[in-house]
């Protein structure tokens, strides 16, 4: 299982580690620990494209969005989702910096939440060539 420093928890470090888990299975342990251990609850999510794909069609956000709801990190309430929304917006801008509007990626998405605090972490791969792939990570925090 994971370990935090000093035993302190942290949603951000959880949903990044979410975010980087390889196998369904080691996802499913990790969801499981932390929703048992550290009592918060835990989406996870996959999406891919090009930037235009995802960045403005929205289906980054949508597929944020919609995991967010169908897993219970948020509710149907206007402050949540807008939290959610900021957070993956803020996540996603350490992804798509600094390149071309043509590449591909393939990102996992970690969510997690205390009922305060949401956390959303992006790891994932782009490249416009697959001898150029190169790995992405992003990291959005906001207050419920």
């Amino acid at each position: 299982m994971p370990v935090e420093s000093d035993n302190k928890f942290s949603l951000e470090r959880a949903a990044l580690l979410l975010a980087l888990t390889e196998t369904r299975q080691e996802e499913n342990d990790l969801r499981e620990h932390y929703t048992v251990q550290e009592r918060i609850t835990c989406g996870v999510t996959e999406t891919g494209g090009t930037v235009a794909a995802l960045q403005h069609t929205g289906k980054l956000t949508n597929s944020v969005l919609s995991t967010g709801l169908n897993t219970g990190v948020i509710h149907k309430d206007a402050k949540q989702i807008h939290a959610l929304v900021h957070a993956a917006l803020e996540a996603s801008n350490s992804i798509f910096i600094h390149t071309n509007g043509n590449a591909s990626f393939a990102l996992k998405i970690g969510l997690t939440t205390d009922g305060d605090w949401l956390a959303v972490a992006i790891f994932g791969r782009s490249s416009l060539h697959p001898l150029s792939e190169h790995c992405r990570v992003g990291l959005g925090y906001m207050h419920l």
